[in-house]
């Protein structure tokens, strides 16, 4: 299992690199990444589990932040209600967003990442809602549309895998000026 130890830090290269494809079938190796990643979530999100291997809760984990420079990420969007089925779990490997909403949404408490450790204030304006396509850990192809926080997690995960970091979209002069008609959520 990952912990904070195996997360990789902003200013290391790898975080900047654009992530080369992922091949199927995948390797041992790349089996093994996915499930430690997706473990890492899943760990991360128990409160019990999280204070006891001193992690911080994640929603997504990019290879790139555990050092590897290919295109997967394990997404792990919780349920609003207590016990409920996730709003999204899946390793998404090779993603690309096929469409866009015009809309563009932020969270209202802006965003932050496992592999930056200082708190960085700001909206960070993303679409509000995408078509994803991916492939699976099985290889399948996956075409699915998100909203809101999925379609914002999603976003920034697969930013990681083209070398940016969440706040390479914060406004630099007003951190909380977003494009007009941004709707904030959270």
């Amino acid at each position: 299992m990952y912990l904070m130890k195996d997360i990789v830090r902003d200013g290391d290269p790898v975080l900047r690199k654009r992530a080369a494809k992922v091949e199927f079938p995948l390797s041992d190796e790349d089996q093994e990444l996915a499930k430690k990643m997706m473990e890492y979530l899943e760990v991360s999100q128990d409160p019990e589990l999280c204070e006891k291997y001193e992690l911080r809760a994640g929603v997504g984990l990019a290879a790139p932040q555990v050092g590897v420079s290919k295109q997967m990420s394990a997404v792990l969007v919780p349920s609003d209600e207590e016990d409920g089925e996730p709003v999204f779990k899946d390793v998404i490997i090779n993603p690309v967003i096929v469409s866009e909403s015009v809309q563009l949404a932020a969270l209202s408490e802006g965003e932050g990442c496992l592999s930056v450790d200082k708190d960085i204030p700001g909206y960070v304006p993303r679409h509000d809602r995408i078509t994803l396509r991916y492939q699976s850990t099985d290889g399948e192809t996956h075409t699915i549309r998100l909203k809101h926080y999925p379609a914002i997690v999603c976003q920034h995960e697969i930013d990681h895998l083209h070398g940016v970091l969440f706040y390479d979209h914060i406004n630099k002069e007003d951190p909380f000026e977003a494009p007009e008609g941004t709707i904030l959520i959270g």
